[in-house]
């Protein structure tokens, strides 16, 4: 199902809270800035230690929800608003202040100082046996390289959040913790990419405004060898709820999150575990790019694995206005956003690597019921946009006093998500419909996929493949599959005709004797006029 309004949320007032927290996540956490920290003696205090468990937080929150919300305290907001992009650059954290948010060293953590886009502070604590200890401000734990000088801020005035930093020879971070609740991870190959949340809420719910929920606290175990643990409080005007993430780096980041909800009002459209990113072109639509580069995209794929076990592959689109896409579904089994297309030579940008941003998949633990992947696609006209975002929305209606709990592992990986023993879509391309040489028909598009890997390789051209495809309107002509000469690569190539349709959902895979063998391509298209 598809909605095309184009009026289902301010996406200026959006846009500028995510561009400014996706612009400062860079710089702080990508290695923009000057990539040696500032030194000299520096340290960050403890304060005094408090008993804590998971058990009080979750009591914490369910009591919390009980209560009005209470708007947060802005601190010194005249002189944050003037740390903006440029004077944040001049800011910069003394490495020498690290705390170990692990036993023995593990994890050094830096925490962010505030700015415009991020100006509530949040509490941060290290866990250890005897208690919790929040990390007190130190104003010498940075040094103000600029016209703001230490001075001009409040002796009191807290953090953004935090990053953890690379003890592995790799420069910066790899995990980062700042502004709502995103949070994001440059695992596996040291490159930041998309964003998770812990919740989105109304994001295009009709007549209703955005909410952003923010971790106002959180906990780090310093126990524990094996694997990072971390707590949070999130609040907003509709709900609070406890959360616990415990991650594990290896060839992939896994984060297993565990989240109970507490409403203090019902909530229209509820987002579980969101994630947002950046699409402005691809092989897809370069037709329409105005940039000198092949491709420009953190993502290029909505993948699903859906309870009734069909694998679907959905290119993203750059579309002329606010999209909202819903794939109904019962007990998923996962979905995510991609970055498959793994070549350099697709993006021949060797600043920001678009071939090494991370995927992101997000399994269920548990039955989530029935519901839905809600995808939204935002118009953009650059890359400094985070203009796609997909959660899970729950069929069942929230309201006050309600309680709910969403368990999930999420998964920061540079695999394909590739369907087992199946081929997965590695590029789609649009064209003009008919044959070279010959009059080309009107109002038609050719549309070329390329499918790799599962048992293709073990069929030739002479074998009988054949081409499935259904569209919503419109007409399918000139429909063919082939092996690609020397490859193993599949092309599914056919013609489409939308009639008077404005947008058509179609629908491909390649089967062999009545079964798939490619995941089902799934693509929102808009003819396009050469």
């Amino acid at each position: 199902m598809t909605d095309n309004s184009p009026n289902l949320f301010p996406t200026l007032d959006r846009r500028r809270l995510v561009t400014g927290l996706a612009n400062f996540g860079a710089l702080a956490a990508l290695g923009l800035s000057p990539p040696a920290f500032a030194t000299g003696t520096a340290s960050i205090p403890l304060l005094e230690a408090k008993q804590y468990n998971l058990e009080e937080l979750v009591a914490q929150a369910r009591a919390l929800a009980r209560r009005p919300w209470t708007p947060p305290r802005r601190i010194a907001p005249e002189i944050l608003e003037k740390v903006d992009y440029d004077a944040f650059q001049q800011i910069r954290f003394r490495e020498a202040a690290a705390v170990s948010a692990g036993p023995g060293g593990a994890w050094p953590l830096a925490p962010f100082h505030l700015h415009r886009f991020a100006d509530l502070p949040v509490a941060l604590h290290l866990v250890t046996d005897q208690g919790a200890r929040q990390l007190g401000y130190a104003p010498n734990a940075f040094e103000y390289r600029g016209e703001l000088q230490a001075e001009d801020f409040p002796a009191d005035m807290g953090y953004a959040g935090f990053r953890l930093l690379n003890t592995d020879g790799n420069p910066g971070d790899w995990l980062a913790l700042m502004g709502a609740s995103y949070f994001r991870s440059s695992d596996p190959m040291n490159q930041y990419g998309l964003s998770a949340r812990g919740l989105a809420i109304d994001t295009t719910a009709p007549g209703r405004t955005e909410e952003f929920p923010r971790f106002t606290s959180f906990w780090l175990d310093q126990r524990n060898p094996e694997r990072l643990i971390l707590d949070a409080l999130l609040d907003s005007p509709s709900l609070s709820g406890a959360y616990r993430m415990e991650i594990v780096r290896g060839q992939s980041t896994e984060m297993t999150v565990t989240s109970r909800l507490f409403f203090r009002e019902g909530v229209t459209q509820l987002g579980v575990a969101p994630l947002t990113s950046m699409f402005w072109y691809s092989e897809t639509n370069r037709h329409s790019a105005s940039d000198w580069r092949p491709e420009v995209h953190d993502s290029d794929g909505l993948v699903l694995w859906t309870g009734a076990g069909e694998r679907i592959w959905r290119p993203l689109n750059n579309p002329p206005q606010v999209t909202t896409s819903s794939f109904l579904d019962e007990n998923p089994r996962g979905f995510g956003l991609m970055q498959r297309d793994r070549a350099f030579a697709n993006y021949e940008d060797d600043a920001v690597f678009y071939e090494r941003r991370p995927a992101v998949w997000i399994e269920p633990l548990g039955d989530w019921g029935r519901g839905s992947v809600q995808l939204i696609e935002i118009p953009t006209d650059d890359e400094i946009h985070d203009n796609i975002v997909c959660f899970w929305t729950p069929e069942r209606e929230t309201s006050a006093g309600d309680e709910m709990a969403w368990d999930y592992r999420l998964v920061w990986t540079a695999d394909p998500m590739a369907p087992e023993g199946l081929g997965r879509t590695v590029a789609t391309r649009i064209g003009r419909a008919g044959v070279p040489g010959q009059p080309r028909p009107e109002g038609g598009n050719k549309i070329a996929i390329d499918f790799l890997g599962g048992r293709l390789a073990e069929f030739g051209s002479t074998d009988p493949i054949e081409p499935m495809i259904t569209t919503s309107a419109g007409q399918i002509d000139g429909t063919y599959a082939l092996r690609v000469v020397g490859t193993d690569t599949w092309r599914l190539i056919f013609d489409v005709y939308p009639e008077d349709a404005e947008v058509l959902e179609l629908r491909a895979f390649l089967a062999y004797e009545g079964a798939p063998m490619t995941e089902t391509w799934a693509m929102q298209h808009r003819p396009v006029a050469f």
